[in-house]
Order: C-alpha cells, then sequence, then structure tokens
C-alpha cells in the first residue's frame, strides 16, 4: 500500500497502543477501536505500521474505510478496496467492507465508482444478503444527494435481479420518493409486513408530516402504543406545528406527558415543536411549563441554540418581551435566528426604534441580514410608522447586504407606503415588482385604502385580490368596509351579493384568555361561558362608561367625532377582557384575538383601561396593542 494518504501525526502513540504487550485486543480489533473513538489517523497508522503478522483481520478494513471517508481520503479508500481485491475479499465475499466502500464513495461524492464496484458483483454467486447490503448502501448514497430517479433505478434492478429489500431499502426510497408515490411504497411496505416496525412507521410519519398532518396521524393512531417511541412523537408533533396546526400539536404534547406517552420523555427536539406552537396560540401557561421543565430537566438548555430561539420567539409573540430580551442576553452563542427573534418581537409591539437599533447592533457584530431578519424589520418599520428607515433598509438590501427582494419584502413595503398615506407610490411600486404580485401584496394595498377611505385605489386592490384569492372573505369585508366609511351603500351590497354568490362568509371573531391554567374562549355576542351573564353586565357598564367619558362621541379609528354612538355589538375582545376584570384583582390581562381589532374596540379598550386603571395586551392577526391609562402603544398608527 501507497503511505500518502496514512501520514501519521502521531506514530509514537500509535506505535506503543500496536506494541503494547499487555493489551488484550487483536491487533484488528485495536484499528476498530480506534475508528470508533474518532482517532482516524491512529488507525490508518496502526493498520499500515502494525504488525503484519497475522494480517488484519477483514474487520479491520470496514473501519480503516470509515477513517479515510472521516479524513476526506479518496485515494485511500481506493487502496484499501485494492487491498480488498488483492485478498479475495471483493467484489462480493464481505458484505460489511462492501457496504462501508459503497457508502464511502457516496459521501465522498464519488458516485460513479459506487456505481462500478455494485455492476462488478456477480449476481448469480453473490449471497442474497450480500446483494441486499450493497444495493441499499447505493440506494442511500443517491438519496443523499437527492437523486430519486438514481434511486428507483437501483431498486427497479433490485428486484428484477430478484434481490429482497428489507425495511432500510424502503426508509432510504421514501424520504426520497415525489409525495405522490409515497402512498404506493406505503402499501407495499404494508403488503410485507414493514410498515408496523416502529422506524419504519416513524419515516413514514416524518414524510407525510412535510405535506401535511392528516396520513402523519393516521400512522401514528395505527402504531400500537407500546411501539411509539420518542421518535414517534416528536415526528407526529412537528408534522402539527409545521402545518399551522398548534392546538393538535399540543393536545398531542399532553397526551405524550400523559399515559398514552409510556414514559417517553420529551426532548430539545419535542419542546421546539411546542413552543412554536404556543407562540402560535399565544398560550403562555403551556409555554411557560415548557420552561419550566427545560430549567429542571436540561440544565445545558442554553447551549442549544435552536430551543433557545424558539423560547425567546415564545416569550415574544406571548407578550413578554423583558423575559425574551434577558434570554438573548443570556445567550453565550447568539445566531442569526437569535436576532430575528428578538427584532420581530419588538416589531411585533410595535417598537420600531428598538428593533431598528437591534437590526444595527447586529449588523455591527458582523452577523449579516438574511431575508427573514430584512422581512421583520420592514415589517417592524411600516407598523411603526418609520417611512424613511423603511425605505433606507429596503434600498440597502440589494446594495448593502446583497440579498434579493422578495414578494414577502415587497408587501412590506407597500403596507409600509399605504399606511404613511402614499397610495399612489404603494400602487406604483407594486408595478415596478420583478415578479407577478400575490394576493398579500394586493391586500396589503386594499387594507391601505380602507385606512385612508379611498375607493378608486381600493377598487383596483380589489378586483387583482379577488382574482387571485376568490374565497378570502376577509378582502371582500374589507372592500364592503370602504364603501361604508365612504357612503357608498350601493357598494356595501354589490359586495355582500359577490359573497352570497360565492357561498363566503366572514370568519367569526374569537378572543381568549388564559386563567389559572385554563383557556376561555369567546366568540362575539356568544353566551355560551358560565359567567356569561356577568360578563355581559359588566361590558354594557362600561361602554356606559365610555359614552359618559367620551361625552357620546367616540371613533372607530381612534378618534374622536361628533356623532352618537350606539352600543355597539359584543365583540369577542371585550367579553374576553370583561372576564379578566371579573376574575383578577389587578396586573396586565392578556388577550389573544384571531382577527385585527376593529376600530370601535380599539376606542373602547383606551377608554376602559383608563377608567379601570388597567392595562390590557391584545395579540391581533399582525401585532400586539398595549392599552394603558387611556392610550394604545400603537399611538393609533394600526
Amino acid at each position: 500500500m501507497a503511505t500518502d494518504p496514512f501520514t501519521s501525526t502521531a506514530t509514537s502513540t500509535t506505535t506503543a497502543f500496536a506494541g503494547d504487550a499487555n493489551s488484550t485486543e487483536s491487533w484488528s480489533a485495536r484499528v476498530r477501536t480506534l475508528a470508533r473513538l474518532g482517532r482516524h489517523r491512529e488507525a490508518l497508522s496502526l493498520l499500515r505500521d502494525g504488525d503484519p503478522s497475522p494480517p488484519p483481520h477483514a474487520l479491520a478494513l470496514p473501519a480503516a474505510v470509515i477513517s479515510c471517508t472521516s479524513l476526506s481520503l479518496p485515494s485511500g479508500v481506493a487502496q484499501i478496496q485494492a487491498l480488498g481485491y488483492k485478498r479475495g475479499l471483493l467484489p462480493s465475499s464481505d458484505a460489511y467492507l462492501l457496504s462501508a466502500l459503497l457508502s464511502s464513495y457516496s459521501r465522498l461524492s464519488l458516485l460513479p465508482r459506487a456505481h462500478q464496484l455494485l455492476d462488478e458483483m456477480p449476481l448469480a454467486s453473490t449471497p442474497p444478503t450480500t446483494l441486499r447490503t450493497a444495493f441499499n448502501s447505493l440506494i442511500s448514497g443517491c438519496a443523499m444527494h437527492a437523486l430519486p430517479a438514481a434511486c428507483f433505478l437501483l431498486f427497479r434492478r433490485m428486484r428484477a435481479a430478484g434481490v429482497p429489500f428489507d425495511a432500510v431499502t424502503l426508509m432510504a426510497l421514501v424520504p426520497a420518493a415525489p409525495h405522490s408515490v409515497v402512498p404506493q411504497l406505503h402499501s407495499l411496505l404494508g403488503k410485507v409486513g414493514l410498515a408496523a416496525e416502529t422506524t419504519v412507521a416513524n419515516c413514514l410519519i416524518s414524510v407525510y408530516g412535510r405535506r401535511g398532518a392528516a396520513l402523519a396521524r393516521q400512522v401514528f393512531n395505527e402504531m400500537p402504543m407500546a411501539s411509539r417511541d420518542l421518535v414517534s412523537w416528536n415526528a407526529v408533533l412537528s408534522a402539527h406545528a409545521q402545518n399551522g396546526l398548534a392546538v393538535d400539536a399540543l393536545d398531542l404534547y399532553s397526551r405524550m406527558r400523559g399515559h398514552d406517552g409510556n414514559g417517553v420523555e420529551p426532548d430539545a427536539v419535542t419542546l421546539v415543536g411546542v413552543l412554536s406552537s404556543c407562540a402560535h396560540l399565544g398560550a403562555r401557561s403551556v409555554g411557560l411549563g415548557v420552561e419550566q421543565y427545560m430549567q429542571e430537566r436540561l440544565p445545558g438548555f442554553r447551549t442549544n441554540l435552536q430551543l433557545c430561539n424558539s423560547l425567546i420567539n415564545f416569550h415574544a409573540r406571548c407578550g413578554s418581551l423583558p423575559r425574551a430580551q434577558q434570554l438573548f442576553d443570556e445567550m453565550p452563542r447568539k445566531s442569526i435566528v437569535s436576532w430575528t427573534a428578538l427584532i420581530t418581537g419588538y416589531g411585533m409591539h410595535g417598537h420600531g426604534d428598538v428593533t431598528v437599533n437591534l437590526f444595527q447592533m447586529m449588523v455591527s457584530e458582523g452577523i449579516r441580514p438574511d431575508n427573514v431578519a430584512m422581512v421583520g424589520l420592514l415589517s417592524a418599520c411600516s407598523h411603526s410608522g418609520l417611512y424613511d428607515e423603511g425605505r433606507k433598509y429596503f434600498s440597502a438590501m440589494e446594495s448593502t447586504y446583497q440579498l434579493r427582494p422578495t414578494v414577502e419584502h415587497y408587501t412590506c413595503m407597500v403596507d409600509l407606503l399605504g399606511r404613511a398615506g402614499r397610495l399612489k407610490e404603494a400602487r406604483d411600486l407594486i408595478s415596478s415588482m420583478p415578479m407577478p404580485a400575490d394576493g398579500a401584496v394586493w391586500g396589503a394595498l386594499l387594507g391601505a385604502c380602507k385606512i385612508h377611505k379611498n375607493v378608486e385605489i381600493g377598487e383596483e386592490a380589489f378586483e387583482h385580490v379577488i382574482k387571485l384569492e376568490p374565497s378570502n372573505a376577509g378582502y371582500y369585508v374589507l372592500m364592503a368596509n370602504i364603501y361604508t366609511d365612504t357612503g357608498q351603500l350601493e357598494g356595501v351590497v354589490r359586495v355582500r351579493a359577490m359573497m352570497r354568490e360565492r357561498g363566503l362568509k366572514k370568519e367569526p371573531g374569537c378572543s381568549y384568555v388564559e386563567h389559572k391554567g385554563r383557556v376561555h374562549l369567546f366568540m362575539a355576542d356568544d353566551h355560551s361561558h358560565p359567567q356569561a351573564k356577568r360578563i355581559y353586565e359588566l361590558v354594557i357598564k362600561l361602554e356606559h362608561m365610555v359614552k359618559e367619558k367620551t361625552g357620546g362621541t367616540a371613533g372607530t379609528d381612534g378618534h374622536s367625532k361628533k356623532a352618537p354612538v350606539p352600543l355597539i355589538g359584543f365583540h369577542s375582545e371585550k367579553l374576553a377582557v370583561a372576564f379578566g376584570m371579573l376574575n383578577t384583582d389587578g396586573g396586565e390581562i392578556v388577550v389573544i384575538k384571531n382577527l385585527r381589532v376593529c376600530g370601535d374596540c380599539h376606542s373602547f379598550l383606551k377608554t376602559v383601561s383608563a377608567i379601570a386603571n388597567r392595562a390590557f395586551l391584545v395579540r391581533d392577526a399582525s401585532r400586539f396593542h398595549r392599552f394603558e391609562g387611556g392610550a394604545c402603544s400603537c399611538k393609533d398608527y394600526w
């Protein structure tokens, strides 16, 4: 063997190891031990310089192949392959060496050599288990390089040759398969009795979960309860969390922690999915329970970047910015995701100046912003009315940060311009986009037209947006509100007729409050809550107090206007706030709402915060509003 690939950096250590008279390990076993311990250069030096009598056992060569791969030495792998041929171990008599070589060539991106090695195997005289091992190794290699066509070509060749496949074969094929093919592979697994194996089921759950939760949940439900391990729970929980089914994800977490979990303890992967769902829902008590579990059972969690980032995001999105900031400050190492979580959090709370300062600090520390961070920054500028800053950073994306703006960035800019009343400028920006505008872009312009009561541009935006998203009832409601605000009742009738013809209904508003570990949900004009009588009595009382304080005048846009205001319907956020006031003596009341806070409720909550001397934190569909002392943190810019 040539010696170049096996240059030793620890010859004395290896020689001592090789010549240790007291060692009970065989010469070959010591090569394998060194490779297993990650001491790859020493393993290769021992293979080269060790006692050649007796010669290296066959099991030493696969270990040496692993060491060559770890050190990125393709020439060393080739020399071991040559040695294998010389000793009669190849092309077919030693499955371990064959598998190691095929895997090594795949990892070193030398797939042609791997295919050549497989082609040299005599199919008729090679044991079926060896053939299966060889095919599995190469299929896995092609899957690792995202070559699904090559994977299935090998699988067809394998079956044509009568080579038996196993769970390893199909677990390599399933992740590489197009989504439409996965059910066929699933059916094949069922026919041969492999679908019930835990590792196979886990693989199916993960693959199905990338495109939706229904089939992933079905596979999970069909698993025997005793077969579900941590990977099973993590896969099904992630499938729901990543597909926006946060309530189901938290229900699964509760089951996992209960009797259904059979003692399975959550790990960092579990908790990332749970915290993501808590952030989405605003489920503070569950998230706080997760944080307590981390502190008690995962003392080293601060070194887990993904877990810390999830915790920061949870606190920021659930209204606890100080805690998010504290966690961020305590992190020993911060990534772009850490900064983005905090930047986005401050932006949602309307602290645009803080967001801009954080962004500048991030850049000054040498962290280059990515597209997600820029969306968080531009969104913060939009919500805070920072027109000049937003324009500056949007322009700097390509010139300074080498980032090409995406549709999401254009949506932020249309929103920024629109909120600032620059509707024509926003429309011109849409016309200049290098890609087609989607529903979110035109929807941002339509929302701005609602703020500024611009019917002409609103109608243009509406025409575009309902072509792109014809079943999104929210846009029809926006247009109808523009007509209402401008006194064009014929337009209101026309839009409502369109909604009836298309079978569309406005999404019902709902708000919820957590109290003593329970979530209390309220719908508009809903009387189902056990305390409904007291809640409605308090809302009516507060409405009268608001009317008296404002002299019978209140606006729907945060400004007073000289017109009598009747009691407006019992919107869900009013009911939620009233429940919180009835059941707490002091402190901030946190409300989560699925839709944008309406103008009436915004004015109502500002005034009530002063009357009752209470603070209300309301998270609506896009941002936080903190009502205290008769004012809102958004400064009526929302």
